[in-house]
């Protein structure tokens, strides 16, 4: 069985408390052998110096060493000499504060302890005294490491107790605070486990409270984001298919009632009633290439041959092929177009679609007599197209659903007037496609204004 977030945490606190403790243990260890005791070698060294005038200067005197081994009193003279009348008082030297006059010896020329420590000899710290150019004697330290070899193991035992009570009383808080953190952290996971488990599950409307703004929190203002846009596109899915069942339906029903009507013999079979079977063929076939469409575009599927065009030519065109119905329908159609080309980078046969679909969006859904208003301009890095009509218009709480697959208005922009509610996706999928962006204003001719931006090519 694998450990969980909360043993893993524990350990993980309890293994860099333990490592910190044993780095602790050895740096002591390091600095107890090396750099105090150099310190402590340093002083000793230079106490030698110190003494070493006052030692050359007795033996000069005496001749000889018999003297000093006559005279005890003379060594304690020597380390510690009486001080002159009016001089101040001075603290004793580091070394003899720390046994240095204790581990103090002095040799004769063949290493033979005269005075002092009797444990001095050749391989502790030595000086020579030198006295007319000849080597007389010797000034030896005893090291401060002989001296503490015999109490090392007391010493050790010491520390190895105290190291021992300081490595417990850690672990003992690294397990505290571990418990304490990785029980916060654990409730707070779990609570987000639990949450994604009900999201998975299909309960679109879980929340979880963010908290304190940490990494946990940001995760949980992540997973509520999530949580609102799998909502949003289950509500779009349901309602899609509920819309596709009622445009499909529709046609679907009125086919059924005019065959059947034909096979009982209630409706003869003449250019009239083949014509309404046609109709509405016709616009159930529209509903589906819209739909399929409408799908390759929302996919990014939908092929783009993308080239430099002169949007203005393009317009001419759909324009053209326009003129007729909106004439047959009694709208005037008039368009501004900023002279010389408009060029820029995309699809020719997708942006005549585009332009299609709005023009017929705004033949539909304008009252008889009305008029309807192209213009292209060019701005900066950009071309700007308008379609705007006159009445009816669009409340402004609705005009930013205008896009949604589906959608109508009110009761004057409905299915009546044979469109399948995709138009406007599809032109908002191509526009994007193209890098652009596609708004729905208010007209001033009392009806929609559709604005459109597209990317220009630099000349």
């Amino acid at each position: 069985m694998r450990p969980g977030i909360t043993a893993k945490l524990f350990l993980a606190i309890l293994a860099a408390c333990a490592f910190v403790v044993l780095v602790y243990g050895v740096a002591a260890q390091i600095f107890l052998r090396s750099t105090f005791v150099e310190y402590l070698a340093e002083q000793d060294a230079a106490r030698v110096a110190e003494l070493m005038p006052r030692v050359e200067a007795g033996y000069a005197r005496a001749g000889s060493w018999n003297l000093v081994r006559a005279n005890r009193d003379g060594w304690i003279t020597l380390l510690h000499p009486e001080r002159a009348p009016g001089q101040p008082p001075r603290a004793p030297p580091v070394s003899d504060q720390t046994g240095g006059v204790f581990r103090l010896a002095l040799l004769d020329r063949d290493y033979e302890v005269i005075l002092g420590n009797p444990d001095a000899g050749r391989d502790d710290v030595i000086e020579p005294v030198v006295v007319d150019g000849e080597t007389v004697g010797w000034m030896a330290v005893v090291s401060f490491e002989k001296v503490l070899a015999s109490a090392e193991s007391r010493f050790f035992s010491a520390q190895l107790r105290a190291w021992w009570l300081i490595g417990t009383a850690s672990v003992l808080v690294a397990a505290l605070l571990g418990w304490l953190l990785s029980r916060t952290l654990l409730r707070r996971l779990r609570g987000l486990a639990g949450a994604t488990h009900r999201l998975a599950a299909g309960d679109y409307a879980t929340r979880i409270d963010s908290g304190s703004p940490d990494e946990i929190g940001q995760l949980a203002r992540d997973f509520n984001q999530l949580a609102h846009a799998l909502e949003h596109n289950e509500r779009a899915r349901r309602s899609f298919m509920a819309d596709i069942s009622h445009e499909l339906r529709t046609p679907l029903a009125v086919l059924r009632a005019e065959l059947e009507a034909l096979q009982d013999g209630i409706r003869p079979m003449t250019p009239e009633s083949l014509s309404s079977l046609h109709q509405q063929v016709g616009q159930l076939g529209q509903l589906i290439e819209d739909l399929h469409d409408l799908s390759l575009t929302d996919i990014g599927a939908l092929a783009y041959r993308r080239a430099p065009i002169d949007l203005a030519v393009v317009l001419d065109t759909v324009l053209d092929g326009m003129r007729a119905r909106f004439a047959a329908a009694g709208l005037a159609l008039r368009a501004q177009l900023t002279p010389g080309p408009l060029l820029m980078t995309g699809d020719e046969r997708r942006l005549q679609q585009l332009l299609a679909n709005l023009l017929e969006n705004a033949l539909r859904y304008t009252d008889a007599g009305g008029e309807v208003v192209v213009t292209c301009t060019r701005g900066p890095g950009a071309l700007r197209i308008v379609v705007e009509d006159s009445a009816p218009g669009v409340e402004a709480d609705k005009r930013a659903r205008l896009f949604e697959r589906f959608y109508r208005a009110d009761a004057s922009r409905n299915r009546a007037s044979g469109g399948s509610g995709l138009g406007l996706a599809i032109c908002r999928n191509i526009v994007e496609a193209h890098e652009g962006d596609i708004v729905a204003e208010a007209s001033s001719l009392g009806g929609l204004r559709i604005v459109l931006t597209l990317p220009a090519l630099e000349d």
